[in-house]
């Protein structure tokens, strides 16, 4: 919890409290991205007597000395503190030891970032410079103040919003990842925490310190990556999973607790449905085994989604979806991956990595998975040049240097288009003569137009050549019209379509086609998204005959919420009650 400093902050360091670790000298916070810097009154809004008081009613008047801590990093956040008197010092510690003053905040101010709306890890500390008075209103009922004060709750929301983002520009309150930049494990983390919108910083080869890192740990080879978590401990290796219970991201489920909604996948859909589901009132809990947004979280950029004349990366349409589902209290557990789900009970059980979740209603919102071609020795190259998106962090490696992308569809169009911008050359294969079946026609213009892409009609991959260093290049089946059988590049990203996530349901009763697709609406056609199990529903690209749209998913996330309540409204007195929604983790990018 806590925010960046847009100006040099008034108090040094030194008040802070004794360290344990070494290296306990301040630094300067560093200068702002100049997106953030214009907007400084919305990062930290000052309120007025009548809006303290207003925001009174929702917490509870507490004391702390000169010296005490407010907020720890790593440690579960209290929730957002309103100053009433007195002056609060908020500043990073690293796991070096390090520490980074980041701002001072006064009386009318309030401390929090948007990790607070679900009582996430405090991702800094917040030391009392003398006595302070101030008013903590708990998560819960900070998200029923930011919607009983709409006005009031509208300006705390873009404030928590942007305080996160500074967060992650700045990569403050965040791990330290320790490895070779093209590492695929350094990679997969790196896109964890980015698309988890969690701040980190990296130490690569190309940085002098690295060494002296890995010397103070003793890491081999193997060990790499390391991560350095805030409070110290060092991770050798760490999968995703492992990382998340390091910075207090995994969940607590508990299997006893009954949702009226369980949603299985974050993406659009999935979203959507607990955005819809929460704000009418029912529990919901969304499921995600890596992070929001699913394919479309990857989009570099979507600009065909209503609302959004100049476009929006799907990244960040995923996050501002993912605040607004816990402003209405949906708890969203990620990293969770759902194991199976039981139909025969009641109310269905979902088992995962973590412990069962009950709920009286289950989504299935999953989405696909990327379909991977049948390219011999493929797998040995995910990561070491071969990819499956093209965010900030791939893009990063490929920067002025030859690209193959594989694909023709809008995925495929919005990569290209990307990545143009940060390679050298970029020459995209493509089964078809063209574009025109399967791409946006505003994609197809874009592509024409970029000097540095060059599309191969009927160009198939044969096979991958490597070096010491990876993937060296790319075999064509034949030789491209041109007369061009092989390209030398490092990097191939592949965008060839994607098959179901559904194979957690091939024990359950629910109706696949021959495909692995849900099938829906063959018992009720009221309930055109129910499936063949009563009370489990299923929506976006998991579902058969669904178009493969952000906006359809959507709007049958939403429309899957009126046939819910069908259900719940037939079922015995009390049985469909909303609970109280348990505090979930918290992640965003916006």
């Amino acid at each position: 919890m806590g925010s960046i400093a847009t100006e040099p902050p008034r108090y040094e360091a030194s008040s802070s409290p004794q360290s344990t670790l070494s290296d306990t000298q301040p630094q300067p916070a560093e200068a702002p991205f100049s997106t953030l810097s214009t907007r400084r009154h919305q990062m930290f809004p000052e309120l007025t007597d009548d809006e303290i008081a207003r925001l009174a009613r929702f917490g509870e008047r507490r004391h702390w000395e000169p010296g005490e801590l407010l907020f720890h990093t790593g440690e579960t956040g209290p929730g957002m503190f309103v100053l009433l008197a007195g002056s609060v010092k908020v500043f990073q510690r690293d796991g070096l030891g390090r520490e980074r003053l980041i701002v001072e905040h006064g009386r009318g101010h309030f401390l929090a970032e948007v990790g607070q709306l679900s009582g996430g890890p405090a991702l800094v500390d917040g030391l009392a410079l003398e006595p302070v008075d101030a008013i903590l209103i708990p998560p819960e009922q900070l998200r029923a103040a930011i919607v009983a004060e709409a006005e009031l709750g509208e300006r705390i929301v873009r404030a928590l919003i942007l305080r996160r983002v500074s967060l992650i520009e700045k990569g403050a309150g965040g791990p330290i990842l320790v490895g070779k930049h093209n590492d695929p494990a350094l990679l997969s983390l790196q896109g964890f925490l980015t698309r988890n919108g969690h701040p980190y910083s990296v130490l690569d080869e190309r940085d002098e310190s690295m060494l002296c890192v890995i010397e103070r740990f003793a890491a081999r080879c193997e060990d790499l990556p390391l991560v350095i978590c805030p409070d110290g401990s060092v991770l050798r290796h760490p999968s995703a999973p492992e990382l998340a219970t390091c910075l207090g991201l995994l969940p607590e489920l508990n299997g006893e607790r009954v949702y009226d909604v369980a949603v299985v996948g974050a993406g659009p859909a999935g979203l959507a449905t607990a955005v819809y589901a929460a704000s009418e009132g029912l529990s919901v809990i969304v499921l995600d085994s890596r992070a929001p947004g699913g394919q479309a979280g990857a989009s570099s950029r979507i600009e065909n989604y209503l609302g959004f004349p100049t476009g929006i990366s799907g990244q960040a349409l995923a996050g501002r979806a993912f605040v607004q589902a816990q402003k209405f209290g949906a708890h969203v557990a990620i990293p969770v991956s759902v194991k199976k789900l039981h139909c025969n009970e009641h109310p269905r059980r979902l088992e995962t990595c973590s412990g069962d979740v009950r709920a009286h209603t289950v989504v299935i919102a999953s989405g696909a998975i990327y379909r991977r071609p049948s390219i011999a020795g493929l797998d040995r190259y995910t990561g070491r040049g071969v990819y499956y998106w093209a965010s900030p962090v791939e893009a990063k490696l490929c920067k002025h240097e030859n690209v193959v992308l594989v694909g023709g569809g809008n995925s495929a169009g919005q990569a290209i288009v990307y990545l143009s911008t940060q390679a050298r050359q970029i020459d995209v294969l493509i089964r078809k003569a063209g574009f025109e079946s399967t791409m946006s026609r505003y994609l197809i213009d874009r592509i024409a137009s970029l000097p540095n892409v060059n599309v191969h009609p009927r160009s198939e991959i044969g096979g991958l050549d490597e070096d010491a260093a990876g993937l060296a290049a790319i075999r064509l089946k034949s030789p491209c019209p041109e007369g061009i059988d092989h390209f030398d590049a490092r990097h191939l990203f592949l965008f060839t379509g994607a098959d179901p996530n559904t194979s957690w349901l091939r024990e359950c009763g629910v109706a696949l086609d021959a495909n692995g697709f849900v099938l829906t609406g063959a018992n009720d056609a009221s309930c055109s998204l129910a499936t063949s199990v009563a009370g489990v529903y299923a929506i976006g690209d998991a579902r058969a005959g669904s178009t493969k749209r952000v906006a359809a998913a959507v709007g049958e996330g939403a429309a899957v919420v009126a046939q819910i309540h069908q259900l719940l409204g037939a079922m015995p007195s009390g049985a469909g009650q909303a609970v109280t929604p348990v505090a979930s983790m918290a992640g965003l990018h916006a």
